[in-house]
């Protein structure tokens, strides 16, 4: 097999599911125009996230069923920590991230650079579907929301609390993004 066809193959899986999103976003008139300026505009800046993509996904990966992950912001007793603290996710595998507030005080759960290395496919909370980039969510007292996402660049992020003083208490974490190959 040749280098390059190797790169197309795990880039392939990437690509569909980056052209699905924009296939949503954009009539069927526009899609393929958009398309290509997309492609052009990223040029080779997609590459390195299409070759960590492992070869084996195939499909839509919106269809894919969604391994559902449970955090808490904060603890019935107020304590100020994430539960668990330590997050784990593959790439190529599509997540349902449920996230509960059982405190009295809002949090917020902030991830930037995790975010940045994800494809997010949509966010719900409550009758509300939030679609397109997001890189913090913020969480009243018992609320719920459900970040369904696709991990698409390895690495260690930090996760916190953005508000003054709970990440100074302790309320920090670690979501880490692996291949899957040992």
């Amino acid at each position: 097999m040749s280098f390059e066809f190797a790169i197309w193959n795990g880039a392939k899986p990437v690509l569909h599911a980056l052209r699905q999103a924009i296939g949503c976003i954009l009539g069927p008139n526009q899609r393929d125009l958009k398309w290509i300026g997309l492609l052009l505009f990223m040029g080779l800046s997609i590459m390195p996230a299409a070759i960590a993509a492992p070869t084996s996904v195939t499909g839509d990966l919106s269809k894919q069923a969604a391994i559902e992950v449970q955090v808490s912001l904060g603890t019935a007793t107020d304590e100020l920590k994430f539960v668990p603290d330590n997050l784990e996710f593959v790439t190529g595998k599509r997540y349902k991230l449920v996230l509960n507030n059982p405190s009295s005080q809002k949090h917020y759960f902030t991830a930037k650079d995790f975010a940045d290395g994800i494809w997010s496919q949509k966010v719900e909370a409550g009758k509300v579907e939030v679609k397109g980039a997001i890189h913090e969510l913020e969480l009243k007292p018992t609320a719920t929301a459900e970040w369904v996402f696709v991990p698409i660049k390895p690495g260690s992020y930090p996760l916190r609390c953005t508000i003054p003083g709970h990440a100074e208490a302790g309320m920090t974490g670690v979501i880490n993004i692996s291949t899957g190959r040992k």
